[in-house]
Formats: structure tokens, sequence, C-alpha cells
């Protein structure tokens, strides 16, 4: 199994990268959040998944560990694949998938374009216990964090705000501020809105 590859990038596009490993070009299937972690500079190094098919031998990359973790665990679900997994780490930071999943967030996971809510509810179930034993996420603060979430979004709501943009920056809001009161969270997200 390829684990990692370092080398220099000949090729940058949002769902793929082409690295240069000693004369040897690798096609290298990339999420958007990798993309958003590439550098300018040449030299690069990239943790690999390696899928053998009877058809093909698929690369995937990722900059950091914990996404290539994640996406393996995702991989692990029935009904998802590598492109599935892909448009996942795609839509959301590795991080708040991570929470999502931790904190029974059925509506994070489903808001992901291709993800219905069988799928997403088949997500917590497979690797909500595998989530806080690895990442060793406390119960209580997860669920925390996504109770004032979810309070905060229905407040905002209430006032007015879209639900799909007032969900984007409640988000971005709480993986900043992981223990942030519905006020706080309001606050910050009346600012952004």
């Amino acid at each position: 199994m390829i684990t990692h590859l370092s080398g220099r990038l000949i090729e940058k596009n949002p769902t793929h990268v082409v690295l240069d490993c000693n004369g040897v070009g690798y096609f290298i299937n990339i999420s958007l959040h990798t993309f958003g972690q590439l550098g300018d500079g040449e030299a690069i190094k990239l943790y690999t998944h390696l899928q053998v098919k009877e058809d093909s031998h698929t690369l995937y990359g990722f900059m950091e560990m914990m996404e290539r973790e994640i996406f393996r665990l995702l991989l692990s679900v029935s009904g998802i694949g590598a492109s599935t997994a892909r448009t996942m780490l795609s839509s959301l930071e590795p991080n708040q998938i991570k929470q999502a999943i931790a904190s029974n967030d059925v509506a994070t996971i489903q808001s992901i374009k291709g993800i219905g809510a069988k799928t997403a509810q088949r997500v917590i179930l497979d690797l909500k216990d595998k989530i806080l034993k690895v990442y060793d996420i406390s119960t209580e603060s997860a669920v925390q964090s996504n109770t004032n979430k979810e309070e905060a979004l229905s407040a905002l709501e209430t006032l007015g705000f879209a639900r799909k943009q007032a969900e984007k920056v409640c988000l971005a809001i709480t993986k900043e501020k992981p223990d942030a009161s519905v006020e706080t969270i309001i606050k910050e997200a009346l600012k952004k809105l």
C-alpha cells in the first residue's frame, strides 16, 4: 500500500493533482479541503489511500493524516464509496464531519449533496463509537455544542434569516469556539449575516 508521496507539484486542480516523484507522475484525487491547503510551493507531501478495483487502481491524497482517517472511516460505511466520501470531505471540513457524527447531527451530514436521511443516519450509527473512541471526544461536550448550535439556529430562523445561510455561519462559529454559549453564537452570527 502506498501510504504517502512526497514530490514536486506538476498540476493542481480542485479535484486532482499530479505529483512528480523522482520522474514518475502520480495522478492523485483530492478533496476541496486538501485543495484549499495546497500552497503554491512545488514540494509537497500527501498522505494517500490506494483503492484497488478489478479495472482500476485509484490514489486519493490528503494534506492531513486526520482527513485520510476520516475518509477511511467513511469508506467503511455501507453505501458510501470513495467519490461520496470525497464529496463529503469537500463539502465539510474533517472536524465538522467528526463533530456532526459525535453529536448525532443528522442535518449537517444530510446537508451534503447526494446524502439522504437514511445514509446520514447510517454514517452516524456506524461511526459514532469509533469517532468518540479514536478522537477521545466526550459525548457531553459534543451534545452540548450541538444543542447550543441548534438553539441559536432556531433563534436566527425566528428572526427571519434563511436556515441554510444561518446554518453555515453557526457551523463556522462553533468550529472556532466549540464551547460557545447560545447567546455568543447568536451575537457572532448576527455580525456575519
